[in-house]
């Protein structure tokens, strides 16, 4: 049968504990800090002197920081004596494994996604890219979230796996973009005309491309206008690229129309969306 400890046994306890405990804070503070501020950071600035995008630099180096975090914590453990007094009380950690195990589900999932964007080469910071009903600048990457800045200047965490799951778009990925738009005039007017007023004020555009040229085709017979749908292409596309270039060509478009006469509808309920829908095409 085994005896009661004393006060003096659970203070001996204590102490030996404490001092485990003192031990360990200092072999892993030992390991991980020069790893922490020194070598992470040194492997970053050579990645990048190398010319290695961000998209695979920042992760690794959170990587690196985590596999160091865990060796500073399991040498700490190891020369401290606490890996017997862990070892005593392996209900305790056998329970708190299986917790940690159900609550890991997720995280694993999201390391998973997280390994796959970080070697997908269309996935980079600094890109714009657009998900479900959301779009934004890609802030940072890493294993288990993608930070996202929204264009209203939110930034949005979103786990790996959602991005991997679904459907993403990245219109700045090839080196030409098409844009679409629409412009809705009235039945009277010359049809022919607006589509050329379109052509050559897209045409008149630095930013708009020659080859391949602006389109202009009837789109829709609406109940009170003539929905015209106008497609050119930019080069080297970025997001503000893309609203500032639409804006001025929309101006200039309405410019010429109020000079020769052609009306712009108002649209009517049925036909808002239809006459200032814009679309963002990756290919012709």
């Amino acid at each position: 049968m085994a005896q009661p400890r004393t006060i003096d046994t659970l203070i001996g306890e204590l102490v030996a504990v404490s001092q485990d405990a003192l031990v360990l804070a200092v072999v892993t503070a030992s390991i991980y800090l020069p790893a922490r501020y020194l070598l992470v950071p040194g492997v970053k600035r050579g990645l990048r002197a190398l010319g290695v995008d961000d998209a695979v630099t920042l992760p690794l180096g959170k990587l690196l920081w985590a596999a160091f975090s865990g060796f500073a914590l399991f040498a700490g453990v190891t020369v401290s004596g606490l890996a017997s007094f862990l070892a005593a009380t392996e209900a305790i950690t056998a329970g708190a494994t299986v917790a940690v195990g159900f609550a890991s589900k997720d995280v694993l999932g999201n390391l998973v996604s997280g390994a796959f964007i970080v070697l997908d080469p269309t996935y980079n910071i600094g890109d714009w890219i657009r998900w479900k009903d959301n779009e934004g600048i890609i802030e940072d990457i890493s294993f288990r979230v993608t930070r996202i800045h929204t264009f209203d200047n939110e930034l949005v965490v979103v786990p790996n796996s959602e991005l991997t799951a679904n459907a993403v778009t990245n219109p700045a990925a090839k080196d030409r973009l098409r844009v679409s738009t629409t412009f809705g005039i009235g039945y009277e007017d010359d049809v022919e005309r607006a589509e050329a007023i379109i052509v050559e004020e897209a045409l008149a555009n630095d930013d708009v491309v020659d080859r391949p040229g602006p389109t202009v085709r009837v789109a829709e017979l609406g109940d009170n206008a003539v929905v015209l749908d106008a497609r050119f292409w930019i080069a080297d596309p970025a997001r503000m690229d893309f609203v500032r270039i639409r804006s001025e060509l929309t101006s200039a478009v309405k410019a010429r129309f109020d000079d020769e006469g052609i009306s712009l509808p108002a649209p009517q309920r049925e036909l808002s969306g239809a006459l200032a829908t814009t679309r963002v095409d990756g290919d012709a």
